[in-house]
């Protein structure tokens, strides 16, 4: 075979590859748009399956991975501890990563992972996804309110253990120095995280009234631990009244606006389809 020939057959070759890879982008955005069908009816099942088709044909098509990915965190039932519901939470964490790898800082994967996480109470590795997160977005309140919520949860259950230990009731003073004292250690830094989280959220959005209430719980569980001090210990159940105030204050403000002449609740804005 001459040069000619040999460079005629290098640029056929090219071409038929060029061609074959083009179907399949087609062939992949096909499966991509069936899945999504599939997905919005709710049929998780069959839309996993085209999402599949999709990512196979196309390894580097973005959405259908996020959709795969979010089809199978559907799947996933929190608290449900068995092998194949634990295999659609890891299946879907491994897809957002496969995202990750593409994007880096894509915020729907660290967001869905970092979800994962804590319905599977794996609540560390949560916080440290919804970090990343504020690395890539600083402005979501979202994410510190998530992570003041975690902090919450940590700090709630292990010092309502050692009221029960001790027969007390919630709103019964802590006064047992060394329990105090050991509910201090175990939960004090989660508690100043916490507060500084929600202090961040509300600051980025400042009718938050989710977070306005976890600052009050927060006040809360400090307020449980200052057992030397009755001084700070009232205080901080002050502040807590505050801001449950504050927090019905916010909530009937949006009842009213959401309310027009006569009581006629107003159209509210539909949710944006994914």
């Amino acid at each position: 075979m001459n040069r000619g020939l040999r460079v005629a057959a290098v640029v056929a070759l090219a071409a038929m590859v060029l061609l074959a890879a083009g179907c399949n982008k087609l062939k992949a955005r096909d499966q991509l748009n069936k899945g999504v069908q599939q997905y919005k009816a709710a049929h998780y099942e069959a839309a996993i399956d085209h999402f599949k088709n999709a990512v196979e044909l196309d390894p580097r098509l973005l959405n259908a991975r996020l959709y795969l990915a979010t089809a199978y965190a559907n799947q996933y039932v929190p608290g449900v501890d068995s092998p194949d519901n634990n295999r659609n939470a890891e299946l879907a964490i491994e897809q957002f990563q496969e995202v990750l790898k593409l994007q880096p800082g894509n915020l729907n994967s660290l967001k869905g992972i970092a979800a994962l996480y804590f319905q599977m109470k794996k609540f560390e590795e949560s916080k440290e996804f919804q970090r990343q997160v504020i690395q890539n977005d600083p402005n979501d309140p979202e994410a510190y309110y998530s992570i003041a919520v975690i902090d919450w949860t940590q700090t709630y259950v292990p010092r309502m253990e050692e009221r029960a230990k001790l027969g007390l009731r919630s709103d019964e003073p802590l006064k047992d120095k060394k329990v105090c004292a050991l509910i201090r250690t175990k939960n004090e830094d989660k508690v100043k995280e916490g507060m500084e989280m929600l202090e961040k959220a509300i600051q980025l959005r400042p009718d938050y009234e989710d977070a306005m209430a976890y600052l009050n719980l927060m006040y809360r569980e400090r307020a449980d631990y200052q057992c030397e001090d009755p001084d700070a210990r009232a205080a901080d159940y002050k502040a807590a009244d505050e801001w449950v105030a504050k927090t019905m204050d916010i909530r009937k403000q949006k009842a009213a606006k959401q309310t027009g002449p006569g009581g006629i609740v107003l159209d509210q804005p539909q949710t944006p389809q994914p």
